[in-house]
């Protein structure tokens, strides 16, 4: 196998999705059923990192197993659960949301938990960009063992209304 080294957006013809085993159900049962359907609803976009043979070009019945996924979407945050001192409108302020990320337990504690991340990073500032309004990015901590992952970057802030819900600037992810 050869890890691919970009993430793709899913496709269920050319990624193995049912092999994709994390070790938290939640999060392997959404790739499986709801990705694609989701991405197809205009609800969120997933890209996956696939594992792809050496010899064999995914599709014709032909997958790839998937390394790793990120999922997002948009949201919005009330300006005073954020953790900035800078004035903003009144109104609840357009950030991306970091829906989903995990790795597959074949692939885990080899560092693809980070490039994952700063991959989704990355991503959502391209589609700020690209012109879909962000003030920041927020992610859900799933369990302690995902906050301490995030809390090893030192750029996540929690919310000040919800300990479990973190939130980076754009302007941080920029200068990353």
């Amino acid at each position: 196998m050869a890890l691919h080294h970009c993430f793709v957006p899913v496709n269920k013809t050319q990624q193995d999705l049912r092999g994709f085993d994390c070790g938290k159900e939640e999060m392997n049962l959404f790739l499986k059923r709801f990705s694609c359907k989701h991405m197809g609803l205009g609800l969120s976009s997933t890209w996956v990192l696939p594992d792809t043979p050496r010899d064999k070009i995914p599709g014709n019945g032909v997958y790839a197993p998937v390394a790793a996924y990120f999922t997002l979407a948009q949201n919005t945050v009330e300006k005073e659960a954020l953790p900035i001192q800078q004035s903003l409108p009144r109104y609840p302020t357009p950030v991306a949301l970091l829906a989903r990320l995990a790795i597959d337990q074949r692939y885990q504690g080899k560092g693809i938990g980070g490039k994952s991340l700063v991959t989704a990073l990355r991503k959502a500032c391209e589609l700020c960009d690209m012109g879909l309004p962000a003030y920041g990015l927020i992610l859900d901590v799933l369990d302690d063992d995902a906050m301490g992952f995030y809390q090893h970057f030192g750029i996540f802030h929690p919310l000040t209304n919800d300990p479990n819900r973190l939130f980076v600037s754009m302007k941080t992810i920029r200068s990353l």
